[in-house]
């Protein structure tokens, strides 16, 4: 065959116009091009934000996402020189490990908005419980399950996005590898000098940044932290020297008296000191000082520095019951499993009728045999009829309404102690009761027709400002109810000790103390004679200058004080 034959066979193997693939239209091909450079970017986004992102609010500018992430470049220096699938073991790796940390941190963000302190990911698994109750009661059983099932789902989306984000930017580097080689070269030289220099663009925030790598040692550390506390704890709890008191050298100062330990939510110093609503509370608890002192009571104030903040009140009673630092969930757990004395018991041992009123419980609470109470009330046993009020199962006139029915009224009885947990104050602070007549207040339906104060919290919590005048006026009704109880109630043998358990989330603003205010009233001038040595101030309002103790003082100076 010759040369010219065989160039015609080729030509005539050759396929046809008709027979060419259509060629893509040029429209698709640039939108395909910038829809890859979207997504580049996406992923460079998210990388950017699990490196750099800061754990509080106020660290979280636009500042602190211009630095040079050192893990970044190591990363994508190994992808270069790594083979295929090496480079992709280490991107699937390293995008995983900073999905976690990208959780980490949001969560860190909103523990710091509530409770002014990062997440601890070994302890503090109990506030995720906490919340999952809290969605339970705002939006009923199967809400909850949703909103839990929806969290889930965006953990598991920002873990995959990151793994595929850094999938596709380790390709695209090991795609242009000696473009990639130069600027790696580039930015690793900068991050080296600004190291050296200490560059910041704002105090805290260098640009030459390691803040992810930090983030997960400073995890770890308290990871180990928190695994050797036990044995310090066990300690703590050993030395006790009330346990083996025998209950006739326990609290005979108060022999025959109704002592009703109170804990009001959220009752934090923001609410009486240097905030815009303190004004308006330190006007009702002067108001109140003089109608209890017209009702023959007197007062004594002081402050307690919370083991919590924003939250966690479990921490906070057992802190006070205990006369120990419950500051985790650990402590507490450890706690409960312990025989500490707490008040409850010592009360128990010396021959009080002991009684627990919890009415935000609507769950089981066998942990509460701790304490030692004979009687327990929670949502479920007072009887209440009425509506809820956001959080509240039951406004706190109820709870001390049903208190008095059910125990304080009976006559020929043992004194009673009781700790009252008092839930109308508790977030979201809006709609919340009015007080009522006691005489009318029967099985609470009366609390039902009347139109509850305030806006729903949806329309609340749009802004700061009518947060906290929901939270000022939610503690303003809690303090009436523990004035007007008095007034009503109130003989020569009640005692009423409150307390806050916590500072308020949300509103209060970031570095400010855990205190407190923590007040005992009563009309017996024997009983506060008892405490004179304290130092506390006259009257239902603590100031700037009363003195303050940490909370795990109390019990072993309130069992001193009465033990005679």
């Amino acid at each position: 065959m010759s040369p010219f034959t065989r160039f015609r066979s080729r030509r005539a193997s050759a396929p046809s116009a008709d027979e060419l693939p259509d060629a893509e239209p040029p429209a698709r091909t640039r939108v395909r091009r910038v829809a890859a450079v979207m997504l580049t970017v996406a992923a460079a986004l998210l990388v950017l934000f699990g490196l750099l992102a800061p754990i509080t609010l106020a660290a979280l500018t636009p500042a602190a996402f211009l630095r040079l992430p050192v893990e970044a470049l190591v990363v994508a220096a190994l992808a270069v020189v790594l083979p295929p699938r090496w480079r992709r073991v280490l991107a699937v790796a390293a995008g995983a490990v900073l999905g976690v940390l990208t959780v980490l941190k949001v969560t860190d963000l909103g523990f710091d908005e509530v409770l002014s302190r990062p997440f601890d990911p070994i302890l503090d698994w109990s506030f995720v419980s906490a919340g999952l109750d809290f969605l339970a009661g705002e939006l009923g059983g199967p809400g909850s399950i949703a909103a839990a099932a929806g969290v889930a789902a965006v953990i598991l989306a920002v873990v995959v996005g990151t793994t595929l984000a850094v999938l596709r930017l380790t390709r695209l580097a090991a795609g242009r590898r000696t473009g990639s080689t130069r600027v790696i070269a580039v930015l690793g030289v900068a991050w080296i000098a600004c190291a050296v220099t200490g560059v910041e663009l704002a105090p805290g925030q260098p640009v030459a940044s390691r803040s992810a790598t930090n983030f997960a040692y400073a995890d770890l550390r308290q990871a180990r932290t928190d695994l050797n506390d036990s044995q310090e704890f066990a300690d703590q709890l050993a030395a006790d020297p009330f346990r083996a008191t025998p209950g006739g050298r326990l609290l005979n100062g108060l022999r025959g008296k109704d002592v009703l330990l109170t804990f009001v939510e959220s009752y934090g110093q923001f609410a009486i000191q240097g905030s815009d609503i303190a004004p308006a509370i330190d006007k009702q608890l002067d108001a109140g000082t003089a109608t209890l002192r017209d009702a023959g009571f007197s007062a004594r104030s002081a402050f307690l520095d919370s083991s919590t903040f924003g939250g966690g009140s479990w921490l906070a009673h057992s802190t006070v019951q205990s006369g120990a630092w419950v500051d985790n969930q650990q402590r507490y757990n450890n706690l409960l499993a312990s025989d500490r004395l707490s008040l409850t018991r010592a009360f128990g041992r010396a021959g009080w009728k002991t009684v627990q009123d919890v009415p935000a419980h609507t769950q089981p609470w066998p942990e509460g045999k701790y304490y030692g109470f004979e009687q327990y009330y929670d949502a479920h046993g007072v009887g209440y009829r009425g509506p809820g009020f956001a959080y509240a199962t039951m406004p706190d006139q109820y709870t001390f309404s049903a208190l008095q029915r059910n125990e304080l009224a009976a006559k020929d009885r043992r004194p009673v102690m009781a700790e009252i947990d008092l839930v109308s104050s508790h977030a979201p602070w809006s709609p919340r009761p009015s007080l009522v007549d006691w005489n009318k207040v029967g099985d609470g339906s009366v609390f039902g027709p009347m139109p509850a104060a305030g806006e729903a919290p949806e329309s609340v919590w749009r802004d700061p400002d009518r947060i906290r005048a929901a939270y000022g006026a939610a503690i303003r009704y809690s303090l009436d109810t523990l004035v007007s109880y008095l007034k009503t109630y109130g003989t020569e043998n009640t005692v009423l000790i409150f307390l806050g358990d916590h500072q308020p989330p949300v509103v209060t603003p970031p570095g400010v103390s855990h205190q407190v205010p923590v007040t005992i009233v009563a009309k017996d001038p024997a009983v506060l004679d008892r405490i004179s040595s304290w130092h506390w101030q006259d009257g239902l309002r603590p100031s700037p200058a009363a003195p303050v103790w940490r909370m795990d003082a109390f019990r072993d100076r309130f069992l001193t004080a009465f033990a005679k």
